[in-house]
């Protein structure tokens, strides 16, 4: 699909749930809506400017039906993507410039300053439900645990901390030690069960969550720069529970296989540009990966060119490798064809010389009067010595043993 210009740096995208369109929050304020096919054509929905800041952060209603935004001003507002207009702002959200958001539960989102403070929102309440201060610097990302109702932030004071939603607590349930380095990105691999999180350093740090969150269990090395956005691929493709797509500083979009790990490619490639943000569309499962770097468009990456094209060539080189086999084992065939014909030529000439003998042989008895020679007799076995059992336990003599007199000795 070409790409779709949106005329300013692109801060954060999303995707309608169900429907083609994606949502992009640009570095002037505005938001912008696109529809999409699968013919590569691409169309605006609307445009529409709440703040004359930055918009850093955008997150979507469970049916797609309202669109969140938020970013240098502070403020959170609520726009009703069927009309594309603001239905509500609530200013002054926080008290630093909103870094990210995500919706948590139909009726629960999550937001994240520049200050490390995070708030979880009811949409129906103008007020945050609640606060945490942990952290000290920008929140980077969020990770929602369905299965445990747990909030996992990253965080540039190189933590991670998980807040029970259930608790009204406002201490996490836990924090990592300092990683010594910032966090940028998180997403859950192995079903659930492991979590890798990206870093400035351009390392992946893996967390096992049946070892506590203490502490990374595995870190990955070989991105050249930081890794700035992390994405999972549609679940029906090979090892989905283990491959991921990361977005780095280098303008690389690449497939990394983890655990065991493996460079499956480069999907896009951005130039000299950052990518910031990632995403796929149709909740996940469809079949274009947005990415939004500092360029002034959004790349959208048919992944079926990508995955199903690499699993395509796979199966034609297995078919190859079989056709190889398939005309070895012909010409083997024919080879022992050849042999075999070589063999009874000579077995057919062996005979006609055994039959020219016994003529011969016979002129030669004819004529001598026709007595025959007394047949020689078979040679007689040499009956082997029995051994003496009281002897059994003596060494053989080796292959290379000599022996030799004491007095042969005596004269070296």
């Amino acid at each position: 699909m070409p790409d779709i210009p949106v005329g300013a740096q692109i801060f954060d995208l999303a995707f309608h749930p169900n429907r083609p369109i994606v949502y992009t929050g640009l570095l002037t304020g505005h938001i912008k809506a696109f529809g999409y096919d699968e013919q590569g054509s691409h169309e605006a929905k609307f445009s529409l400017r709440p703040s004359k800041k930055s918009c850093r952060a955008l997150a979507l209603s469970v049916d797609g039906d309202q669109l969140w935004a938020a970013g240098k001003a502070k403020a959170i507002h609520t726009i009703d993507v069927g009309t594309g207009e603001v239905v509500d702002t609530r200013a002054g959200a926080h008290d630093a410039p909103i870094n990210r958001m995500k919706r948590l539960l139909p009726n629960l989102l999550a937001s994240g300053d520049d200050d490390g403070v995070i708030k979880l929102w009811d949409p129906r309440k103008p007020d945050a439900v609640r606060q945490y201060t942990h952290h000290f610097d920008f929140i980077s990302d969020f990770m929602w645990l369905d299965d445990k109702k747990q909030l996992v932030a990253t965080s540039g004071d190189g933590s991670l901390s998980v807040m029970d939603v259930r608790s009204k607590k406002v201490e996490p349930f836990a924090q990592s030690e300092d990683q010594e380095d910032e966090l940028l990105s998180i997403l859950p691999i192995k079903g659930g069960q492991k979590v890798v999180v990206g870093t400035q350093l351009g390392i992946l740090s893996i967390f096992n969550r049946k070892s506590g969150w203490g502490d990374c269990v595995d870190r990955i090395p070989g991105h050249p720069q930081s890794i700035d956005a992390l994405c999972a691929i549609p679940s029906h493709y090979p090892n989905a529970h283990s491959t991921i797509l990361t977005g780095s500083s280098d303008g690389l979009l690449r497939a990394v296989q983890l655990l065991p790990t493996k460079l499956l490619g480069v999907v896009t490639d951005h130039g000299e540009f950052p990518i910031e943000r990632i995403a796929v569309d149709m909740g996940g499962e469809g079949r274009w990966v947005g990415s939004a770097g500092h360029e002034e468009m959004l790349k959208l990456t048919d992944l079926k060119e990508v995955f199903e094209d690499d699993d395509k060539e796979g199966s034609d080189e297995e078919a190859q490798s079989d056709d190889d086999a398939g005309d070895g084992a012909a010409a083997v065939g024919e080879d022992s064809d050849e042999e075999d014909e070589k063999v009874t030529e000579v077995e057919a000439e062996a005979s006609a010389e055994q039959e020219r003998s016994d003529d011969e042989g016979e002129e030669v008895q004819e004529a001598s009067g026709g007595e025959e020679e007394p047949a020689e007799q078979p040679r007689q076995r040499k009956r082997k010595k029995e051994q003496d059992p009281l002897n059994m336990a003596k060494r053989k003599k080796g292959k290379n043993t000599v022996e030799a007199e004491p007095t042969f000795f005596a004269d070296l």
